[in-house]
């Protein structure tokens, strides 16, 4: 979190060249408040500071800055340097800023890394960049079955420096094939002379290396893990996925999905770091869109215009009914989507929760035209208040199966679900309320 304090204390160690005050900062505080900190200087202020660290603790500052800074800083920083930090960086990170520079920056850099990294860096940046491949870490644990654990303790001592994190231990054979794992906690409670092989935990939960993101995010949330296995087809360990990586990614569809039903396209970077333009486009395009839409009711009243001028009643109930409908269909498609976002919807029960729905629609669409029947016989007659009671009843009941429907509809034909905002919910709703409203008031007055 930035600190108001630090941030003035930090131009004056610069201004002083007080270089012992800079490196007893970037010491003493935990790398993630150094990160927020640095970013309320220019680039050249960040580095003077940062660099009177260790490489080491320069990496640790660095991975908790946003990647839009973390860009802005490399593009000031020599060859040398900037090669010996991503040399430094956990595989997955540097992995996810190299994906973002450009490729001939890229081509330059990687002579200049050593060959292992550079041979790791090279096999991430081939995996898509949202599936799991390209989330992993390829620094995990371990073990050979056949070892003791006395023997798996001492292993583990060695790996891990070099390690993400050795909670889970991985149980494989000579060609890396996933066997099983055992977590630190169970070795060191299981007795010196046990083998690996009789403590270890077959049942290993793990998914492809080429699944997407979001489901791997999915999984992980659904079964507590800290960290998941990764494989390829021949069930062969590539690497794991830490609770860490998870957690940003279930940010970043969680930003998404709220961007969509906004009606705005996902912005690929942070609202202040994406330009003007861009942002103009990716509200303006929805909102073009919805624009349409509304013309599109408009249209529709233009249809019964003769019949608003017999009964000018009906104007003044038309907001009220048009409201109803949006508002309960998008009710229904933010439950719907963000069901689907934490896989509580799939095939085995859409159909119980499509009939749910329509009946919460139904309960809530008589519940209001009783209402609305209540407050519009204040205003007119008790014939013309029953056509406003059952309007409300009728497009409340068919808004929110339409937020229930149109979602999953959408998913079923490989789009985002999300895409259904609510504000194009409620314009389509508002049609539908429309031909509705109106409709009925034809056939309700005739008949009377």
């Amino acid at each position: 979190m930035l600190d108001p304090l630090l941030v003035p204390e930090l131009r004056e160690m610069l201004n002083d060249s007080d270089v012992s005050a800079m490196r007893e900062f970037c010491a003493i505080f935990h790398p993630a408040v150094v990160a927020e900190n640095l970013g309320a200087l220019v680039t050249a202020e960040a580095w003077k500071v940062l660099s009177q660290s260790p490489l080491q603790r320069q990496v640790e500052v660095f991975e908790f800055m946003e990647l839009d800074r973390q860009i802005e800083l490399v593009s000031t920083l020599e060859k040398a340097h900037l090669s010996a930090l991503i040399e430094e960086m956990a595989p997955d990170d540097r992995v996810g800023l190299l994906r973002n520079l450009e490729d001939d920056q890229v081509e330059l850099l990687l002579p200049l890394v050593a060959q292992a990294e550079r041979s790791d860096i090279r096999k991430l940046l081939s995996y898509p960049e949202s599936s799991a491949g390209a989330l992993m870490t390829t620094e995990y644990a371990s073990l050979r079955e056949e070892l003791t654990v006395r023997e798996a303790l001492a292993a583990l001592h060695s790996q891990a420096p070099n390690r993400e994190t050795i909670y889970y231990v991985y149980v494989l054979d000579e060609a890396r094939h996933l066997h099983g794992f055992v977590s630190l906690r169970k070795l060191i409670l299981a007795r010196p002379d046990s083998l690996v092989r009789d403590i270890m935990d077959r049942d290993v939960l793990s998914v492809r290396v080429d699944e997407d993101q979001e489901s791997v995010a999915n999984k992980m949330a659904r079964y507590d893990f800290i960290a998941m296995p990764v494989v390829d087809d021949e069930n062969r360990l590539v690497g794991i996925i830490t609770h860490d990586d998870v957690l940003d990614v279930m940010r970043e569809e969680a930003t998404e999905d709220a961007h969509r039903m906004g009606a705005v396209a996902p912005l690929e970077e942070s609202y202040l770091g994406t330009p003007f333009h861009t942002l103009a486009w990716k509200r303006g395009i929805w909102l073009i869109l919805l624009l349409v839409a509304g013309f599109g009711t408009s249209s529709l009243l233009n249809l019964y215009d003769g019949v608003t001028e017999q009964h000018e009643w009906l104007v003044w109930f038309l907001p009220l009914v048009l409201a109803s409908g949006g508002n309960s269909g998008s009710q229904s498609a933010t439950l719907i989507i963000r069901s689907m976002s934490l896989g509580e919807l799939n095939r085995s029960n859409q159909n119980r929760i499509i009939r749910r729905e329509v009946a919460t629609g139904v309960a809530l669409g008589t519940a209001m035209g009783l209402l609305a029947l209540v407050f519009s016989v204040q205003y007119v007659p008790w014939t013309h208040a029953l056509v406003v009671g059952g309007t409300i009843a009728l497009v409340v009941t068919f808004g929110t199966t339409n937020g229930t429907l149109l979602p999953i509809m959408l998913r079923r034909l490989g789009f985002d679900p999300a895409l259904m905002s609510n504000p194009l919910i409620a314009s389509l709703s508002d049609a539908l309320g429309v031909l509705i409203y109106y409709n009925v008031a034809l056939l309700f007055l005739r008949s009377v």
